[in-house]
């Protein structure tokens, strides 16, 4: 089988450098360079990457060996219909290891092309170490490495306002944007750069703040041998994902004139405020989540995929989305019923093999950030319970028993939450607490739920009823009667 290569591939064409990358990893490889070699592919952007170790440990030695080059395989579902793509990224056009290569790391910065600047160096990759100096060759931080860089930049073209960046942090973080400049004007301020040098950071560059989304999985060893067959050749940097994808960047018009996404069908939303759409994506596709692990579980079901193909779990789902959660969120039907289907559509992936148990980590707090903001918004606005959220918190509290027909549940939460859940429910085993106490004395638990929730009128009443409703017909005819006066 043929290496992968520029010669074999006759991808020998060299394009102008526009995107200056932190990070080679498979998220950023699958996710935006994939992106990239899209808007090559499909319009005028001719643009080519970049790529510099954020980090000292490793090479990139493969993708130096390959030549940039790897090929990108997503399947899905689209509007209930299979799909899949394997697209050969060849937009890599240098890789640059600034820990023995650091002034050709400064010497890019020299490169009037480049224009954007992306990252994604973990949670923790957005960070201010006061250890970190000037002559340091690199300093130990992403954020320090990109200062010098940006410093070289603003020296070199003397100051020039024309040649700042448009700033895209990927990190999972709030806000990244902002973070990522603040720290940079640390470092600014720790050695001393100088008020002309802040004010072109403030003027010159747009820190843009991001909200991404794509499950990457890596490598697919499993059919790995299958797939390079197809291709004709080996690729070591394979990478396969879901087709799902969602860039959602807080910019203006200025910075959607220069990346043509609208010229594409890529899900990329340029928006004025970013912190809406969080929201909603905590709330819908999180929310779903968190929902589903208690009740699908208590219905015997263990993966994702079986929760949709389950009809009535499903229809749970389906219903808890659109008649409860989507009322609390400031967005048109049309916007929110095309981010529900896409999310349905995400959950019955057959190629990813989401176990319930697994999400089911700290579902107490989960409910918290992803469940309760909506139950009250609801609750204030309707005037009355979301009988939905209120039967996943009672399938919540009876999961959190730790059994359930006689089968354990691997529950994985701190030991304060499960030493608390099981306490009371002992005594409620040995008849020395009613259930309607139990789930008082659960939802008065300031520590877990940050408020006292049997201020709701008829909370207690409904989850108690809900809860021997589990025990005595199970999770299944429960919900088929919880809905049947939808209409």
């Amino acid at each position: 089988m043929k290496n992968l290569d520029r010669k074999t591939t006759n991808k020998t064409k060299k394009v102008p450098l526009k995107v200056l990358q932190f990070g080679g990893g498979n998220f950023l490889r699958a996710f935006v360079d994939w992106m990239i070699q899209v808007l090559n592919d499909e319009t005028d952007f001719n643009g080519g990457v970049a790529v510099v170790k954020p980090t000292p440990g490793g090479d990139y030695h493969a993708l130096k060996e390959q030549e940039g080059l790897f090929t990108v395989v997503l399947d899905g579902i689209k509007n209930g219909k299979l799909i899949a793509e394997k697209r050969l990224v060849h937009c890599i056009q240098e890789i640059v290891n600034p820990y023995t290569a650091w002034e050709t790391y400064l010497e890019l910065a020299k490169n009037p092309d480049i224009q954007f600047i992306v990252s994604n160096t973990t949670e923790a990759g957005i960070k201010y170490d006061e250890n970190d100096a000037i002559d340091d060759c690199p300093p130990k931080e992403f954020p320090a490495k990109l200062t010098l860089w940006l410093y070289h930049r603003f020296l070199h073209f003397d100051k020039d306002i024309s040649k700042g960046c448009v700033l895209l942090p990927c990190e999972l973080i709030e806000d990244n944007g902002v973070a990522l400049k603040n720290t940079i004007l640390k470092y600014a301020e720790l050695w001393h750069l100088g008020k002309e040098f802040v004010h072109w950071i403030y003027t010159a560059n747009h820190f843009c703040s991001t909200l991404v989304d794509r499950i990457v999985s890596g490598y697919p060893t499993d059919s790995a041998l299958e797939i390079q067959s197809n291709l004709g050749y080996e690729d070591k940097l394979l990478v396969a994902g879901e087709y799902y994808h969602s860039w959602v960047i807080e910019g203006d018009t200025s910075i959607q004139a220069k990346l043509p996404f609208a010229k594409t069908a890529l899900n990329v939303q340029f928006v004025d405020d970013l912190a809406r759409y969080r929201e909603m994506k905590v709330r819908i596709l999180n929310g779903a989540h968190t929902a589903m692990v208690p009740v699908g579980y208590l219905a015997g079901i263990r993966f994702v995929k079986e929760v949709m193909d389950d009809t009535v779990v499903s229809g749970f789902v389906k219903s808890l989305l659109k008649e409860e959660i989507s009322k609390t969120l400031p967005f048109s039907d049309a916007v929110l019923n095309k981010f529900t289907n896409d999310v349905l559509d995400r959950f019955r992936n057959p190629l990813l093999k989401h176990q319930l148990i697994s999400i089911s980590l700290n579902s107490t707090s989960k409910f918290v950030t992803r469940l309760l903001p909506t139950f009250k918004d609801y609750y204030l606005t309707e005037r009355k319970l979301p009988k939905r959220i209120v039967f996943a918190l009672a399938a919540l509290i009876r999961f959190y028993k730790g059994d359930f027909e006689g089968e354990r549940i691997a529950l994985n939460d701190s030991p304060q939450v499960i030493n608390f859940f099981a306490s009371n429910w002992k005594k409620v085993a040995k008849n020395e607490m009613e259930l309607d106490i139990l789930v008082g004395v659960v939802l008065s638990n300031t520590t877990i739920w940050g408020a006292d929730l049997t201020l709701f009128n008829g909370l207690v009443e409904q989850l108690t009823q809900n809860i021997h409703s589990i025990e005595s017909i199970g999770i299944r005819e429960t919900i088929k009667k919880i809905t049947e006066n939808d209409n």
